[in-house]
């Protein structure tokens, strides 16, 4: 089964621009990766930019968490963050239509 994680990065003041241009270069090592569905930032109404993935399987997600790509971008944008991201992981529910209902 797929599993869907949101990583919202809270950007120091004045940094993000540089955030998400951190985020913009090492993202294209995580899309490489075995596993990897969905790899998207999303800029958020609070401030906040909002990482959506998804992985083929719980498997796939724990070799990225300890793979060379995030390790990359957590360095890339740690100078430009207030504080440590905020990582939700999650598996699907299905409901309504499978094109509609699952993610």
């Amino acid at each position: 089964m797929s599993v869907v994680v949101t990583a919202v990065f809270h950007p120091a003041e004045g940094q993000r621009e540089q955030l998400v241009e951190a985020l913009r270069t090492t993202i294209p090592g995580v899309h490489g990766e075995d596993g990897c569905l969905l790899y998207a930032i999303h800029d958020a109404a609070d401030g906040t930019i909002t990482m959506i993935e998804k992985w083929t399987s719980a498997e796939h997600l724990d070799a990225h968490s300890k793979g060379t790509a995030v390790a990359a971008l957590r360095e890339a944008v740690d100078p430009f963050v207030a504080k440590p991201a905020t990582v939700t992981t999650m598996t699907a529910i299905a409901a309504g239509t499978a094109e509609q209902g699952l993610l």
